[in-house]
């Protein structure tokens, strides 16, 4: 058998990986993602969205929000603050149990989140066809973590002979809990009263303001309250591109029920969830569920949409059946009932939660993924062509059309402003005129630019246009007065929404 290090280099060289490191060179080159204050070396694991970047993700975020908010009546939307009353994570249980299992190799110094490095194990277990054994190490180091005895966790590893991936060596310190909140201080008075924390989720800003939404909507449960927003996390090992970062965005909903229904309702919005990343367009091979081995302390069900990214099966979206822990514990914090009072069964309770929570820099890593498409043609000299575009799905894509001019003469420019001018009111445009066409064509399919416009001498003549594929690179030639309904149609969020009702 091949050594741990032997391995590990040749996972590193694996064809999965370098498709991996082609996207992360993509979305920098193209306007998506660029490392976070980069002039100054960077900051590791923080990133920043590109012009490209930003809109996808806009759309994504809309195309969510959307899902959620208008499909569903009884679903409405809030946007609670960062920072909040510490106490929230003492009732939330952050402050003594928000923690990560950490391991040192002491010859490289390198970092390692103690549960990570076993499940890795674990996985080349399955791989090499063992998946009994696999299942076996993460059951027992669950067991472990349970328990709470990190010194069994250390002797896993040490039985297991895990080494660190670049000294080779299984010289390591001893399993310790690290605490991921991030803290800082609010007032001008540096002492522990000031202390408060940068929210490491989003959901509890939705529980403590569950009583107010309530009341003020007239809503009665079943119903939900939807939220994206900002959290922060100081990962161990924050690593993979914008897969594990110390700052990333959450798109969470909680669905608040009578108690008894929750594995009614746990059942719908799993199925609910699948559907919606279909209907964006994420093929069903490359999403699966997995069942929680361990569930969290609030949890009586827990479940994760995983996608199968370049480097592997990941999580994606978790969906939880919180049970009625969260409100429970902010009641007997904050003094404050948090109880529903059913009318009609002369009945009061505190509500069950099912929670829906999708990282959107994940799912955004999930639709590059998918959308990066290389394929090669052999032109009419024989030579090898090879072209790259990004696929994303007409309504996802940053900029949904460009407008080209054939030349930069005969008035052709003109027209091709008169037709931007007009599209641009409701669609996000591009315009250029410099460059050969087929050199303006690539620019936009390496962009995701799903339709291109291009004016000939013949729009002059008879106010027709070229209206360019970018997945097929087929061309139509389409009336101007018809131009402007048909990319509505193709680009609407709606073709999205449609297939959800």
């Amino acid at each position: 058998m091949e050594s741990t290090k032997k391995q590990n280099k040749k996972k590193k060289g694996s064809p999965e990986n370098e498709v991996f490191q082609k996207i992360i060179s993509h979305c920098k080159e193209y306007g998506f993602v660029f490392q976070s204050s980069e002039i100054y070396d960077g900051l590791q694991a923080v990133y920043d969205y590109g012009q490209n970047g930003s809109a996808l993700r806009n759309n994504l975020q809309q195309a969510w929000w959307l899902a959620m908010t208008r499909l569903n009546d009884n679903i409405v939307g809030i946007d609670a603050a960062i920072f909040m009353h510490p106490t929230t994570w003492q009732a939330s249980g952050h402050i003594e149990g928000f923690n990560d299992p950490m391991i040192d190799n002491k010859d490289s110094q390198k970092r390692y989140r103690a549960d990570q490095i076993i499940e890795a194990r674990a996985e080349q277990y399955e791989k090499e066809g063992d998946k009994e054994k696999g299942q076996a190490l993460v059951d027992k180091m669950n067991d472990f973590l349970k328990k709470e005895d990190l010194e069994g966790v250390y002797n896993l590893i040490v039985e297991e002979n895990i080494v660190c991936e670049i000294s080779g060596t299984a010289n390591w310190t001893e399993v310790r809990q690290f605490n991921l909140m991030f803290s800082t201080q609010i007032g001008s008075v540096d002492n522990e009263s000031s202390q408060v924390y940068l929210r490491p989720e989003t959901a509890q800003g939705i529980f403590v303001n569950y009583l107010n939404v309530q009341k003020t909507s007239r809503l009665q449960p079943p119903f939900g309250i939807a939220q994206v927003g900002k959290a922060f996390r100081n990962e161990i090992v924050a690593r993979q591109f914008i897969m594990r970062m110390r700052e990333f965005t959450q798109m969470e909903m909680q669905f608040f029920i009578k108690p008894g229904t929750q594995q009614e309702w746990f059942a719908k919005w799993k199925e609910n969830r699948h559907q919606w990343h279909l209907a964006i367009g994420t093929p069903a091979e490359k999403l699966r569920f997995h069942v929680h081995d361990k569930l969290a302390h609030y949890a009586d069900a827990a479940e994760d949409i995983e996608f199968n990214y370049p480097i592997g099966w990941k999580e994606m979206e978790g969906i939880h059946s919180r049970t009625d822990f969260d409100l429970k514990q902010h009641e007997e914090y904050s003094k404050k009932k948090l109880r529903f009072h059913d009318a009609q069964a002369k009945e009061n309770y505190v509500p069950y939660v099912i929670e829906t929570s999708i990282g959107l820099d994940r799912l955004f890593l999930s639709v590059m993924s998918n959308a990066y498409q290389e394929t090669e043609s052999t032109n009419e000299k024989g030579n090898v062509e090879k072209r790259i575009f990004l696929s994303f799905p007409a309504p996802l894509a940053p900029t949904k059309v460009a407008v080209f001019p054939l030349t930069k003469k005969d008035g052709l420019p003109d027209k091709a402003k008169e037709i931007l001018k007009d599209l641009s009111l409701d669609l996000e445009t591009f315009y250029e005129e410099s460059a050969s066409i087929g050199k303006r064509y690539a620019r936009q399919d390496v962009v995701g630019t799903p339709f291109c416009v291009t004016v000939d001498h013949d729009t002059l003549e008879n106010n027709t246009v070229t209206l360019r594929y970018r997945d097929t690179m087929e061309q139509i030639r389409i009336p101007i007065s018809e131009l402007k309904a048909k990319l509505l149609h193709e680009c609407s969020m709606s073709r999205i929404l449609e297939k959800l009702v």
